[in-house]
């Protein structure tokens, strides 16, 4: 059943419950920023060797082995960016559960849970998949 007109306290109660689930959309949009700037960093450099390498300028080899790494840094990145944008979808369904519950009066405090749980994991997975990008990216780091 649909609630014909909620008060304006129960519209107030959602959105409190609302509030941090989107401050969390708000920490998942702002890792996505640096991930995609890493994305862009990483397709910059591989076409600054793949032209390097076509122009005969550098070591074949050391640009190959290079290029590899960026190509799994690439991959990496791309992984944690899938999974990030996961986390943001299952975000936003905890918000719309929120408020599909207390409109319609049903029960989704178990829903909310699983969605909210899901969207951690995914954030977790993202973090610990960006992390491995930093080591791959700091492996072949020299400097001096």
């Amino acid at each position: 059943m649909i609630v014909p007109d909620p008060s304006v306290s129960v519209v107030a109660q959602v959105i409190q419950l609302a509030v941090a689930p989107v401050f969390l959309l708000t920490g998942v949009g702002a890792t996505l920023g640096v991930l995609a700037n890493r994305l862009a960093r990483v397709i910059d450099r591989a076409r600054a060797l793949e032209a390097r390498r076509e122009a005969g300028q550098g070591d074949p080899s050391a640009i190959a082995e290079e290029l590899h790494n960026l190509s799994e840094r690439g991959r990496l990145v791309y992984r944690a960016i899938a999974l990030l944008v996961l986390a943001a979808l299952l975000v936003g369904f905890v918000i719309i559960s929120l408020f599909v519950g207390v409109f319609f009066e049903v029960e989704l405090g178990g829903v909310i849970a699983a969605l909210f749980v899901a969207a951690m994991l995914a954030f977790i997975a993202a973090l610990m998949v960006f992390l491995r990008e930093v080591f791959v990216g700091t492996q072949g780091l020299r400097i001096g």
